[in-house]
């Protein structure tokens, strides 16, 4: 006889009860997805899972104060965003090198075209490469659906700074795209 699903919401109150086998189930839907998003802001794999497993840990605690207001996967990626920024700031420096920028073969000359190919993996390991201030708000801005005057103050900058980083992200991974489409060509 199958089990029967157990709804979001009851799993929610399990947890709330501290009931570990529907907190390891909890776990077990979302930590794929939430490894997934720390990834994108820590490139060390161990520190992503770090981040995450530290989020999880917030998560938990601040469980019983969900309010069930949207979608309860966005409010734990929310959780998981703001504790691999504690990490990036403590692991890695997020100021930017404008001296990347001097240098021709780091600014956008070539078009991306619509037969570019990227495998994710390939556009995962691309922002892996950029410089941590760009891939932060690259990452907030892009992929997470955060505002520059959102991005500014989880940073600590000015949005105008992060609306140059996005910029210098984006021409930064163009550049990189179109030499990979070249090099593989």
């Amino acid at each position: 006889m199958p089990t029967p699903t157990v709804t979001e919401v009851e799993l929610i109150a399990a947890c709330v009860r501290g009931e570990h086998r529907a907190q390891r189930q909890l776990y077990d839907r979302l930590a794929g997805l939430m490894l997934t998003v720390c990834r994108r802001y820590l490139k060390r794999r161990e520190d992503a899972e770090e981040a995450m497993i530290l989020g999880f840990a917030k998560m938990f605690r601040a469980l019983p104060n969900y309010r069930f207001e949207g979608s309860f996967e966005g409010w734990v990626r929310r959780i998981m965003v703001n504790e691999a920024l504690m990490q990036l700031r403590q692991r890695e420096m997020m100021t930017v090198s404008f001296e990347d920028f001097a240098q021709p073969e780091n600014l956008a000359t070539t078009a991306a075209t619509a037969d570019t190919q990227l495998q994710v993996e390939d556009l995962m390991h691309l922002l892996a490469t950029l410089p941590a201030g760009y891939r932060t708000v690259f990452n907030l801005y892009a992929l997470e659906g955060y505002g520059h005057q959102e991005i500014a103050e989880l940073l600590g900058i000015s949005e105008g700074t992060s609306k140059s980083q996005l910029s210098k992200a984006r021409a930064m991974l163009q550049r990189r795209v179109s030499f990979a489409a070249v090099t593989t060509e």
